[in-house]
């Protein structure tokens, strides 16, 4: 479920890890001050600004920001094996390799084979390969652009303007402003600058009128 915010709001975050191993946790858009630990809450003056904090086992921690951004923010653990989940670390990846003749070759012996993709998680997400009972889903669905690339212990921050204080229904995506999103760009591309050399100078130096 998201975590519905108005803007403007002070919001806190309470965090408890009842696993057996840490877990950093990492907000998207923000930075937020740690006010609480298991010890107590942490006096104004010692508060320290983060945008992840490692969360120990057993352990609680809370941290605070203000909604002054408007959007959809991700919050998840930074470890690789929850934003990947069953994708192993020690597998090289492949992206832009055609592995259509390797393939082919690979299911002469094992006919179930399947590809992992060649332009990046967002693929598996494409195949909705079944999974066996009681497998947690490498990715968690799909966004107004496609798949989430993200697995277990993953949410989003949804800061809107106008939310009722006891509301926490999802308001549904953000839709970005005209002009506030990235986009391909598709015409020309500049001549690109190579530094072979210590004198080369690829940005020049700030003059006093900036």
């Amino acid at each position: 479920d998201p975590l519905v915010v108005n803007k403007g709001d002070r919001v806190r975050v309470r965090v408890g890890n009842l696993t057996m191993t840490n877990h950093p946790i990492h907000m998207h858009g923000y930075d937020f001050k740690v006010t609480c630990t298991d010890g107590g809450w942490v006096p104004p003056e010692a508060q320290w600004p983060e945008v992840s904090i490692d969360i120990p086992v057993g352990a609680m921690r809370a941290y605070e920001f203000v909604a002054d951004h408007l959007g959809d923010w991700a919050i998840h653990c930074h470890k690789s094996h929850h934003t990947m989940n069953a994708m192993g670390h020690d597998v090289p990846t492949f992206i832009g390799v055609n592995k259509k003749p390797l393939t082919q070759k690979i299911r002469q012996f094992q006919p179930e084979y399947m590809p992992m993709g060649m332009s990046g998680m967002g693929d598996m997400a494409k195949m909705e390969m079944p999974l066996p009972d009681n497998t947690i889903p490498m990715m968690t669905g799909w966004g107004p652009y496609g798949p989430i690339e993200m697995g277990g212990m993953f949410s989003v921050v949804k800061v809107r303007d106008g939310i009722d204080a006891d509301d926490y229904s999802d308001p549904g995506w953000y839709e970005n402003p005209p002009g506030e999103m990235a986009y391909e760009w598709t015409g020309e591309l500049p001549d690109f600058a190579s530094n072979n050399s210590p004198k080369t100078i690829l940005t020049p130096k700030p003059t006093s009128k900036g």
